[in-house]
């Protein structure tokens, strides 16, 4: 399901999720959002994970001549028609492995597992711009056997004639990641120049293909599985819980998003509601229960033909647009449609069947309020249309011919969010995310 984030074939969230040829243009939007990130280190809370905007002087791929509708207008004059393979929106953790210490940049997803990064040699192996890591130079690097209990933890997991540990991971993208689970020494340095080291399994990944872009250098996954980020280092910061604080699409690139591990990141205080996480056979996305949304005072359900699915929703910080079903989609757009005072384009091939209209300014739409089973959050038309391009705003939801529903990134601004897999709840707190 690459949008963003790469789900794997064997998740079924995966395997229902229709690309549509509009998808490229979300995942343009949100490579606005690309970070490199610096940690600040808590004492024994956990440590907080500032996300940088790939346009800020502060980030290695940062380009003073592109900006971002320069970006859209250069390289997908007509986006809406493309496939969804040419780029892929992000947010990139930095993360130094090995010692002495490689600096590795890898894409924040919560729908896989795995924290995998190209490692030499990789000749069959997707183009990148910083060096690969190589396993021959670190003293801390250590193979992990196919009788680990880490590797009977990986699905995909098989027995090399060397007796390594090999994984396969296939995304719905048909992107593949190949190579062997090692254990490294995993730094981070804080703003303050505090340093946070631990020993994590990673996969040194040897053949890896596919969409994944030259400033990719693997994935760290945020997801329920036992083996990632999370969870592994959850034993160390006392709790299996993160928390996140995105920025709006249109925020200044100087300011930084955040992500926080560990016991300081619970989400308290006024304003909070929380809805359960549903657990479910497919133990990594973040699966929760939407029962409708409402657009100003009309009440559209999610489910008007059939009993609501528990889990009918995940939440996915990695993919920009919210994406649901079509037999929910279409009267909740119809609805949006209904309550402007604007008539939508028609006539602009860049648009297609997307709801979108002509404006200089974001729209003076209506408030939506998504209705979580006992949380109710409420999106402003900042949360709901994005720019498209120059003078044209879209409505930041798109449909599929699946079952299970996305709440993406756009959404999911302005909210410090709380992921809390000891108390099985997600939390929302209303936030101005710039000055957290």
């Amino acid at each position: 399901m690459h949008i963003k984030s790469r789900k794997t074939i064997q998740s079924n969230v995966a395997s229902s999720v229709m690309f549509h040829p509009y998808f490229l243009v979300a995942s343009i939007l949100l490579n606005y959002f690309i970070g490199l990130l610096a940690t600040t280190a808590s004492n024994n809370g956990g440590f907080t994970v500032e996300l940088i905007h790939p346009d800020s002087p502060k980030s290695p791929f940062y380009n003073a001549n592109k900006t971002f509708t320069g970006r859209l207008n250069k390289y997908y004059p007509n986006a809406l028609q493309s496939q969804v393979t040419a780029l892929n929106a992000q947010h990139l953790m930095k993360v130094s492995i090995g010692t002495p210490p490689v600096d590795i940049y890898g894409i924040v997803d919560t729908g896989s597992d795995i924290v995998w990064t190209q490692c030499v040699p990789c000749d069959g192996c997707y183009k990148q711009i910083n060096p690969m890591f190589d396993p021959q130079k670190s003293s801390t690097y250590s193979d992990i056997s196919c009788q680990s209990g880490q590797c009977r933890l990986i699905d995909s997991a098989t027995c090399s004639p060397q007796n390594l540990c090999s994984y396969t991971y296939v995304y719905a993208d048909a992107s593949i990641a190949q190579g062997v689970l090692a254990k490294e020494k995993v730094t981070m340095i804080s703003t303050s120049g505090q340093t946070v080291s631990l020993d994590i399994a990673f996969g040194c990944g040897h053949n890896d293909t596919g969409t994944f872009n030259d400033h990719e250098m693997g994935l760290i996954g945020l997801g329920g599985g036992s083996v990632s980020f999370v969870s592994q280092i959850g034993s160390i910061f006392g709790s299996n819980r993160f928390s996140q604080c995105l920025l709006p699409y249109d925020t200044d690139p100087s300011i930084a998003s955040k992500i926080s591990f560990g016991n300081d990141s619970e989400v308290v205080g006024d304003g909070v509601v929380s809805t359960p996480l549903v657990a479910k056979e497919d133990k990594t996305p973040y699966f929760v229960t939407l029962e409708g949304i409402s657009v100003g005072d009309t009440y559209v359900p999610f489910n008007s033909s059939r009993k609501l699915s528990k889990g009918n929703v995940l939440l996915d910080s990695g993919t920009p647009q919210t994406i649901m079903p079509f037999d929910f989609y279409d009267p909740l757009a119809a609805e949006v449609q209904r309550q402007i005072a604007m008539d939508p384009i028609k006539d602009d091939p860049d648009v297609g069947t997307q709801l979108c209209y002509r404006t200089k300014t974001n729209l003076d739409g209506p408030i939506l309020t998504v209705h979580f089973e006992g949380a109710n959050v409420q999106l402003m038309p900042l949360h709901t249309f994005v720019p498209l391009k120059d003078g044209v705003y879209c409505f930041a939801m798109q449909e599929s011919d699946g079952d299970v529903g996305i709440y993406g990134n756009y959404a999911q601004a302005n909210f410090l969010i709380g992921f809390d897999r000891e108390t099985m709840k997600v939390s929302f707190k209303p936030t101005n995310c710039t000055k957290q």
